[in-house]
């Protein structure tokens, strides 16, 4: 009975984070559930970062569906970017089958601080018509390169893909920041959907009751986070993503290290 109350606690815990960070910020919910779960369940950090992935997918969905409802997503012009980001996701998850476990379980948190000072410090202020006045031909072309950067940390990492999606969407494609969001998490759901097949079909069916666990309270708090997030004005939306990536990578040092 112990043992199930600190499972149910500890999924609480990384789910609550997860969606946060996803609603929020278009975060991948593996940078919270991986660490978690590898720290105080003794998972297998394959296995965690594929529980994280697939609980990303419905939180990212839904998120995604709020942002849509508020008019902060855009479909067409990310198809190039969501194409690219899935077909390296895949080559990436293969490649992190190799890695040693305390590898995995301390990727991208320097980053994560390093970018959620970004939006703290400054903040991303571009409009729709800075966005819509870049060529077809320069946003298709960064689409891809961008594509490519955050499908390989996606799949290599489970951890990152959505803080790195944000950062090409907002620095280099040039997006605001409510349609980068909404893009982000976006694109998300398709890229944990492929990171998460492909890490069942290399390593195998997790435990089933963390999954089930974790993608409830994963997609219960996105929700609440994606609505409350497109009710807020740009600069209030940066400085909450930068306070919960910075928050989360914090979090997840302590809980590795210390």
């Amino acid at each position: 009975m112990g043992d199930l109350f600190i499972k149910i606690l500890v999924c609480f815990i990384a789910g609550a984070g997860a969606g946060i960070g996803t609603g929020f910020a278009g975060m991948s919910a593996a940078a919270v559930i991986g660490p978690m779960l590898i720290t105080f369940l003794g998972i297998p950090a394959y296995d965690a970062v594929g529980i994280g992935l697939i609980s990303d997918v419905l939180a990212s969905s839904v998120s995604a569906y709020t942002y849509k409802k508020s008019g902060n997503l855009d479909i067409k012009n990310s198809l190039p970017l969501l194409v690219s980001v899935l077909i390296v996701t895949m080559i990436g998850s293969f490649a992190a089958s190799f890695l040693p476990e305390r590898a995995m379980s301390g990727t991208m948190q320097i980053a994560l601080i390093i970018i959620g000072l970004r939006f703290l410090l400054k903040p991303v202020t571009k409009t729709r018509e800075q966005l819509e006045a870049i060529s077809p031909k320069s946003r298709f072309i960064k689409a891809i390169i961008g594509g490519v950067f955050v499908g390989f940390i996606c799949g290599f990492a489970g951890a990152g893909g959505g803080m790195m999606l944000l950062l090409v969407l907002t620095t280099f494609l040039g997006y605001p920041m409510h349609l980068a969001v909404g893009t982000s998490v976006f694109i998300m759901a398709f890229t944990a959907l492929t990171g998460g097949i492909s890490h069942f079909m290399i390593g195998g069916v997790p435990d089933i009751s963390c999954l089930v666990l974790c993608v409830v309270f994963t997609l219960l708090w996105a929700r609440i986070a994606a609505k409350i997030a497109n009710k807020s004005n740009a600069k209030t939306l940066n400085r909450v993503v930068g306070i919960v990536m910075i928050a989360t990578s914090i979090v997840i040092l302590a809980v590795n290290y210390l």
